[in-house]
């Protein structure tokens, strides 16, 4: 009886220390809704929490505020690549995608996904907006494991590439043509708003039943820049480029709607069992040369400014608000969310798991964390020929302290050596001053390309002989559009073209 009492007067002291959150041991198997949000070409410093002089983005920074945040968090430098490890928990090259096109953007099919791993654990599952790791059927979203399919086709609304990589014909931002469950839709509204009001319609309808993961991936703020009126406005007279101006007003709706998203789980009473991660998929674009956050380079380079990213877990009740400088990335995303969700991962998805848990960091944000190596590479070498030729081309690597970089186009290990511990800028080569580091990290590339390079199952893969999108869109409806040019653009005198 002493013994209860003991145990109980602890647990209680142990919520009131922790100001009501959960202990460690409580995360694993607690099976929250996750709400995943990603952001497409926003960058690091495009957020204001993050010291933008410029933009405001009130309710990014609510998760930043709210939740557990990972300050030294780091992706690929371009968003196919990005989105594979996220769903795979390993590198991308190791999925095959060397590129975010030519066929090269297809997710292996023999990789055991996220949203499959949640459903063995008993979760619904849907996506809405960009998928863009392969449009072929076989590649589709409900073959991945995902439960509701509502998505636009390749890297972006409107876009054709040579291949299978294909948006529906003529589509644009402001009503696009979505394929929801197979089957093409013609929307009313801009694409963001349209994503988070399916996504919510979605999970009203799920909610209580069963615990969700919704996989919410807007493909704004990419290019081409076609933002609302009202949205540009705000950031017209505010920023000297009027491109500018687009990205950030396409931002604000973006940041508006995770406001309406948040508000909407706090009325269902959900707010507090559910987990919103909150991301973006590679270095800036442009808003970069407002505020970059002090970084060098940006999306499609290897440098801290290419693969630097937003991370922010807000589980109100669960998480304590606090920042992580531990070096985490991409891969660690799988394997924090099953742990999470309590999936019994099998023998081949947790051999293909080269990624951490974060459960101990967003636990306690300054717990210890072990020194890894980390790669990365902007690939994208000419479609046809050996990869071996692309193999220094704009690729690094990193540990906590070091970051060693090969940022020319040219095939040849010319490597740059930068102390990010007292130059995060990455302004002072140190590579003649510290050989002994650059030998070292360069044989940790030789021995990780080696082991990428069997994984390229894409590479000599034919192209498709038209867009798998317009196929099916013929399929469906017998022809493709011949849209006016007028109704191909997006409409509004001050929209941009």
């Amino acid at each position: 009886m002493k013994r209860v009492t003991i145990v109980g007067f602890l647990t209680v002291l142990g919520w009131l220390c922790c100001g009501g959150f959960v202990s460690a041991e409580g995360l694993a198997g607690k099976r929250p809704n996750i709400i995943f949000i990603l952001t497409d070409d926003q960058g690091y410093g495009d957020v204001s929490a993050h010291g933008n002089p410029i933009l405001k983005t009130p309710n990014m920074d609510r998760l930043h505020h709210e939740g557990v945040r990972f300050s030294d968090f780091h992706v690929s430098p371009t968003c196919a690549p990005t989105r594979s490890a996220l769903l795979t928990g390993r590198h991308e090259f190791k999925n095959g995608i060397t590129h975010t096109i030519l066929e090269r953007e297809r997710m292996t099919l023999d990789a055991t996904t996220l949203p499959e791993a949640l459903k063995s654990a008993g979760y619904a599952t849907g996506i809405f907006g960009k998928w863009h790791l392969g449009d072929e059927e076989a590649y589709q979203p409900e073959k991945r494991g995902y439960d509701e399919v509502f998505i636009h086709g390749a890297g972006g609304i409107g876009q054709h590439y040579p291949g299978s990589c294909g948006d529906a014909p003529a589509n644009m931002y402001d009503s696009p043509w979505i394929l929801h469950n197979g089957k093409f839709e013609k929307t009313q509204g801009y694409c963001t708003d349209v994503f988070f009001s399916q996504a919510q319609k979605w999970m009203e309808g799920v909610k209580g039943k069963q615990p969700f993961f919704v996989h919410l991936a807007t493909n704004v703020p990419h290019a081409p820049l076609q933002v609302r009126d009202e949205d540009f406005a705000v950031y017209q007279d505010k920023v000297e480029d009027v491109n500018t101006a687009k990205f950030f007003g396409m931002l604000k709706n973006a940041d508006d709607n995770i406001g309406r998203l948040l508000e909407r789980l706090k009325e269902w009473g959900i707010e507090r069992d559910t987990l919103v991660v909150f991301m973006n998929d590679n270095g800036g674009t442009g808003g970069c040369k407002v505020f970059n956050a002090g970084m060098r380079g940006t999306k499609g380079t290897p440098f801290l400014g290419g693969t630097r990213a937003c991370s922010f877990w807000r589980w109100p009740g669960t998480l304590q608000p606090g920042e992580s400088k531990a070096l985490t990335a991409h891969i660690d995303f799988f394997p924090t969310l099953a742990e999470i969700a309590g999936a019994n991962l099998t023998p081949k998805a947790s051999k293909q798991i080269e990624g951490r848990s974060l459960v101990p960091l967003l636990e306690k944000p300054d717990s210890a964390w072990a020194p890894r190596t980390l790669f990365t590479h902007v690939g994208r070498w000419e479609k046809g020929v050996d990869p071996e030729t692309g193999k220094y081309a704009n690729c690094s690597v990193r540990t906590p302290q070091y970051h060693l970089v090969s940022a020319g186009k040219r095939n040849k290990s010319e490597w740059m050596l930068f102390d990010l511990w007292e130059d995060y800028g990455e302004q002072t080569d140190l590579a003649q001053k510290r050989p002994e580091v650059v030998e070292s990290l360069a044989s940790e590339f030789e021995k990780w390309w080696q082991s990428a390079r069997p994984m390229m199952v894409n590479e000599e893969a034919p192209l498709a002989a038209e867009n798998s999108y317009w196929t099916l869109f013929r399929k469906q409806f017998g022809s493709l559009p011949a849209l006016p040019e007028a109704e191909a653009k997006p409409k509004g005198k001050r929209r941009p073209e």
